[in-house]
């Protein structure tokens, strides 16, 4: 009777809300209506990115590999603009824009998570944001 008290109460104690905290990341693109990446706790969660120029809406030339690349750079940005890097990535969803790209797109995921890669989800639709091939959006642990 007395253990099940204990394990009663030690359920029933209040659980700490984690606060949330809005990332600043030099070179987003300013007045999209969503943050380019959100802390709670000691995980990031990236906003998808795309293979634009850092700062504007242009993609780069060259199709899936290209912009694949450029989509790295852009996560690798955001990430140590909040302390982190491509290292404690646990989880990304990639997002095709045609799944006939896979192959192309997922030589470029492998060559960037060579060790060790996170889990990933791929899904492909119908079209991405500014005529996008690709989008990554990811989750990464980093130092409170």
């Amino acid at each position: 009777m007395r253990l099940t008290l204990l394990l009663v109460i030690g359920f029933a104690a209040p659980v700490t809300a984690q606060q949330k905290e809005v990332l600043d990341v030099p070179g987003a693109v300013a007045g999209l209506p969503f943050s380019p990446a959100v802390k709670v706790g000691n995980i990031i969660y990236l906003s998808g990115q795309l293979g634009n120029r850092m700062g504007t809406r242009s993609l780069v030339p060259g199709g899936i590999g290209p912009e694949t690349r450029q989509t790295f750079e852009n996560i690798r940005t955001v990430l140590e603009a909040a302390g982190s890097s491509l290292d404690e990535v646990f989880k990304c969803t990639v997002f095709l824009a045609d799944i006939a790209e896979y192959e192309a797109m997922n030589k470029v995921y492998a060559s960037v998570f060579r060790v060790e890669p996170p889990a990933r989800s791929t899904i492909a639709g119908s079209g991405l944001a500014l005529g996008a091939r690709v989008e990554i959006e990811c989750m990464a642990t980093v130092e409170r």
